[in-house]
């Protein structure tokens, strides 16, 4: 039996909800998805990511599929059309970035300024809340000391009864996670 007919058994029945079908059109496609996606965006996680979230979506709207002849190929438009949604939300975000100051300006800016800024974007206003999220109590508190009310390590240090060092690298935990959350 070819591939193309085994995918299109398979997408069949995975719109009755089959689980056993979607897993293994899971398995027969993932990689080549993957891989097609790398080709688009040149970025491995990107499109793993991008792949994932393409077979995420169709078990979550099994029950609306319609019918396709060529599933591979339509799988690979709907992961391309992921993938440059992904692409544009990336690149909205550092332009938002860029935009809030060059050279690392907007570290310096008040705490109003950095909203009013990022504001501006509502999906980066949407992922700075996500990100902010993920931080603890205590990073967020030395995040807002450090960046928005621009006070030193030693400052910061002294204010939250801590150690430079402890304050140090509660801060730079509490980026590199807002990092993290940011190139995702």
């Amino acid at each position: 039996m070819s591939s193309k007919l085994t995918h299109h058994l398979l997408w069949e029945r995975l719109r009755v909800g089959d689980k056993d079908a979607f897993f293994d059109l899971y398995a027969a496609l993932y990689y080549p998805l993957v891989n097609f996606g790398i080709r688009v965006c040149a970025d491995a996680d990107t499109a793993s990511e991008a792949t994932d979230l393409v077979f995420t979506t169709i078990w979550e709207k099994h029950e609306s599929l319609t019918r396709v002849d060529h599933v591979e190929a339509y799988l690979r438009t709907f992961l391309k059309r992921k993938l440059l949604r992904i692409l544009e939300r990336k690149r909205k975000i550092n332009d938002a970035l860029f935009n809030a100051g060059a050279d690392g300006d907007w570290m310096e800016m008040s705490y109003e300024e950095f909203i009013v800024k990022v504001q501006s974007d509502e999906l980066v206003q949407h992922q700075l809340k996500n990100a902010l999220e993920k931080l603890t109590f205590k990073q967020k508190q030395l995040i807002h000391l450090k960046f928005f009310e621009g006070l030193s390590y030693e400052q910061i240090a002294e204010q939250s009864n801590q150690t430079i060092k402890t304050a140090y690298n509660t801060i730079y935990d509490a980026l590199k996670i807002l990092r993290k959350e940011f190139n995702t």
